[in-house]
């Protein structure tokens, strides 16, 4: 995980920190812990707006969860970094692996700046 951070913030070293415990507003856990980095402003069909971040980390029972949020076409991310990104399983915003050695880093960094990029641009 320290690994992975240093990498992000290499990517995007001014980028806002975030550090969710995992809780919502009731104290009830909901998710894993997890680290974002940098902001966006998500818009919800109710008209309703949220700060949240553009990148996510999260370790979990079964490895590693990076998290890229905001993009609109939900098969980018398989179809660009799926095939070459090594051991690891690719859905529509999250790349799963078990260790770093598992994948190439080149690709999740591609990743990952690709996701800061779809934000800013």
């Amino acid at each position: 995980m320290q690994e992975l951070h240093s990498i992000i913030l290499q990517v995007m070293p001014a980028c806002k920190l975030w550090f969710l415990d995992g809780k919502n507003s009731e104290n009830k856990t909901v998710s894993n812990p997890n680290i974002g980095y940098g902001f966006q402003t998500i818009s919800y069909v109710d008209g309703k707006t949220r700060e949240f971040y553009q990148i996510g980390i999260s370790a979990n029972t079964t490895g590693i969860s990076v998290y890229i949020l905001g993009i609109n076409d939900k098969k980018y991310l398989f179809e660009t970094y799926g095939k070459n990104i090594g051991k690891a399983s690719v859905s529509g915003y999250c790349i799963k692996f078990k260790t770093l050695k598992d994948i190439n880093i080149d690709i999740l960094e591609a990743a990952i700046k690709f996701g800061f990029e779809a934000q800013t641009s």
